[in-house]
């Protein structure tokens, strides 16, 4: 915001690790048509065998999901005289399938064997969740990723191999120093990788 104001400009994309891959965090991304290359944090996957909710395709017209057998799970499946206990349309929605259907299908074993009906919980910013996993499946992103990475090592860098884990000098000018010092030696690392030292050759 505070570049957006000052410099009047607006990032087309925004690269950073899993830990900014929350829904709130994803939510305001696209709220300002920022792509976010960054992994999502999901927890819906299942290790047991049984569908995950990634199985269960979503219908947003219709505000439900429909499972691999093709019926409907709902959040409500009636209209509410008294609006709060309608749809909020914040925080988690849980979608439920009728339990007459469930016992019935032939599919619950792989669907919900310990439990009655399949639920699925649906979280505030899952529109912008799915942003970012379509974004994940992009070559943009691939190039996003190995970017990340080359930034995140030289800080790694600085931090465990240069010793820059705190600043020892105080004020700004003192922090530019440091920094400008390890940033040197950085490169010159680099460089001595890059054009290494000639070979003398060897005498007869």
């Amino acid at each position: 915001t505070r570049v957006k104001d000052r410099f009047d400009l607006h990032p087309e994309r925004l690269i950073a690790d899993t830990a900014y891959g929350s829904g709130p965090m994803l939510g305001w991304l696209v709220e300002r048509e920022i792509a976010p290359h960054i992994p999502v944090i999901d927890k819906a996957g299942r290790s047991d065998g049984t569908w995950s909710r990634a199985e269960f395709e979503w219908d947003a017209e219709n505000d439900q999901y429909i499972c691999p057998e093709g019926h409907e799970l709902k959040q409500f499946r009636r209209n509410y005289s008294d609006p709060n206990r309608g749809p909020t349309g914040k925080g988690t929605a849980r979608y439920r399938a009728l339990k007459e259907v469930c016992q019935t299908c032939p599919s619950k074993p792989t669907c919900c064997p310990n439990a009655e009906a399949r639920k699925i919980t649906r979280e505030e910013h899952e529109d912008a969740r799915q942003v970012a996993r379509d974004i994940a499946k992009t070559h943009q992103y691939d190039i996003s990723m190995k970017l990340r990475k080359k930034v995140e090592m030289l800080f790694a860098h600085l931090k465990r191999i240069l010793g820059l884990n705190r600043l020892r000098l105080r004020g700004p000018c003192g922090a530019n120093d440091e920094f400008l010092l390890a940033a040197t030696a950085q490169n010159l690392r680099k460089l001595a990788k890059i054009f290494p030292a000639p070979q003398q050759p060897r005498k007869a």
